[in-house]
């Protein structure tokens, strides 16, 4: 039984060795101050209509708390130990989409960042690195907000929410990195898990995955701009995503 505080875990797309389940925000990866951790509420939903696959699950990677969106779970031990090599390796081309009231100090470009000290020049040694594009929207009550599409390059903790916050443009609603009150009167952190690609097996697996919560997130203007940069048939697109701006340009290399 789910229980009216829960929000439903819904299945995306499923494929031999994996699905791709829509996670919500607000929910932590681990247990914690008596809120089930993103395991234990998948393995509650499984069987219900939006989740109906019920065999063995694997975590392979994670998405912060408030982040929400696609979230890759194993259904084997061997698509598990693949999937982790490939997010480990760089194999899983991912895109988020975030929210800021804040204009960033450029619009688009890379984010090279060492040890906690984020930049936005050239870094060595291991940078972390993100590549953005913005644009800017109307918000739910017409105030001016800049939209975000991130290419992660490296998968850090928290990368993300602190190279926005490197910009001058934390993510609205992010209570560590954004300015406490401001953060306070957001309805949820607007980071989301917007789009990924990758090949299990030799197939592609590729899903586009729209935010459903959040005021913000869910306005015309932003639904317009989510559909400018991730239309639904990139999902049916093998070859390259992005073909034309290679700061964003991603591919799988398996053919078309």
């Amino acid at each position: 039984m789910i229980v009216a505080s829960e929000q439903p875990v819904r299945l995306l797309r499923q494929q031999a060795g994996c699905l791709v389940v829509h996670k919500p925000p607000g929910v932590p990866f681990h247990a914690a101050e008596g809120q089930l951790g993103l395991m234990q509420l998948v393995r509650r939903q499984q069987g219900h209509p939006h989740l109906p696959y019920e065999g063995p699950l694997w975590p392979v990677h994670r998405l912060d708390k408030l982040t929400s969106g696609a979230l890759v779970l194993a259904t084997s031990r061997e698509a598990a130990g693949e999937l982790v090599a490939q997010f480990r390796g760089r194999g899983v081309h991912k895109y988020y989409v975030a929210l800021s009231e804040r204009k960033p100090a450029k619009k688009m470009g890379s984010i090279r960042g060492r040890r906690g000290s984020w930049m936005l020049s050239r870094g060595t040694q291991n940078p972390s690195i993100t590549r953005f594009t913005s644009a800017a929207v109307a918000g739910c009550d017409g105030r001016p907000l800049r939209a975000f599409l991130l290419k992660p390059v490296t998968g850090r903790t928290h990368q993300l929410r602190v190279a926005m916050k490197s910009l001058g443009a934390p993510v609205l609603g992010d209570e560590r990195y954004a300015a406490a009150d401001a953060a306070a009167q957001a309805d949820r952190g607007y980071l989301h898990c917007a789009a990924m690609r990758f090949s299990l097996g030799g197939q592609a697996v590729q899903v586009v995955c729209p935010p459903a919560h959040g005021r913000e997130f869910v306005t015309e203007a932003f639904q317009e701009q989510f559909a400018a940069w991730l239309p639904p048939s990139l999902e049916n697109e093998l070859g390259p995503w992005f073909a034309d701006t290679k700061l964003l340009r991603s591919e799988l290399g398996i053919g078309s």
